[in-house]
C-alpha cells in the first residue's frame, strides 16, 4: 500500500506514544518559558503597585485625621494592612509560576505553550485584580478614615466597604490559583 497524501502544511501522522520534531517545535518553542516569567512579573509587580497605592492612599487620609486626633489613628489603620496583603496576593502566584517553569537545556524544551499561556494569564488574573483591589482599598479607606475622625459611627461602614474591596484581590488569587494548575506535559512525550 501507498503512504498517505498529505496537504500542503499537514503534519505526517505519528505514533502513538511519539512525536515529530515540528509538532514539538509549535507545542514547545523556547520562549515558552518567557510567558510563564512574563506572568510572575506581572502578578508580582501589578499587586505590588495597588499595595503601593493603597497603602499611600490611606496614609494621607490618616495623616491627615492623625495631626487633631492622635488617638484614632491606630483603630484606623486597617485599610494600610489591608493593602498590604494585596503584595502577598501576587507573590504567592509568583513563586507558584516560578517553582512551575522548566529550564531549557541544549535544544530541549519541557515547557509547553499551554502552560505557559496558562502562567501568563494567572499572572494578568492575579495582577490586575490587585491592583484594582489596592485602588478600591486607597480610595475608600482615605474617605473612610477621615469620615470615622468626623463621625465614629461610620467605622463599621468603611470596614464593610474595605472587605468587598479586599474580595476583589482575593478573586483574582483564587482564578490565579486555579489557572497555575493548568499545564502540559506533551514536551515530555518527545
Amino acid at each position: 500500500s501507498e503512504p498517505p497524501v498529505l496537504r500542503q502544511g499537514a503534519l505526517p501522522p505519528r505514533r502513538l506514544g511519539t512525536m515529530s520534531a515540528d509538532l514539538t517545535l509549535s507545542l514547545c518553542p523556547t520562549y515558552a518559558p518567557a510567558l510563564g516569567f512574563a506572568g510572575a512579573m506581572i502578578a508580582l509587580v501589578m499587586a505590588c503597585v495597588g499595595s503601593a497605592y493603597g497603602t499611600g492612599k490611606a496614609a494621607m487620609g490618616i495623616s491627615s485625621i492623625g495631626v487633631e486626633q492622635p488617638e484614632i489613628v491606630m483603630k484606623n489603620i486597617i485599610p494600610v494592612v489591608m493593602a498590604g496583603v494585596l503584595g502577598i496576593y501576587g507573590l504567592i502566584i509568583a513563586v507558584i509560576i516560578s517553582n512551575n517553569i522548566v529550564a531549557v537545556v541544549g535544544t530541549s524544551v519541557g515547557y509547553t505553550l499551554y502552560t505557559g499561556f496558562a502562567h501568563l494569564g494567572a499572572g494578568l488574573c492575579c495582577g490586575m485584580s490587585g491592583l484594582a483591589a489596592g485602588v478600591a482599598i486607597g480610595v475608600a479607606g482615605d474617605a473612610g478614615v477621615r469620615a470615622v475622625a468626623k463621625q465614629s459611627k461610620m467605622y463599621v461602614g468603611m470596614v464593610l466597604i474595605l472587605i468587598f474591596a479586599e474580595a476583589l484581590g482575593l478573586y483574582g488569587l483564587i482564578i490565579g490559583l486555579i489557572m497555575t494548575s493548568n499545564s502540559s506535559d506533551v514536551c515530555g512525550m518527545a
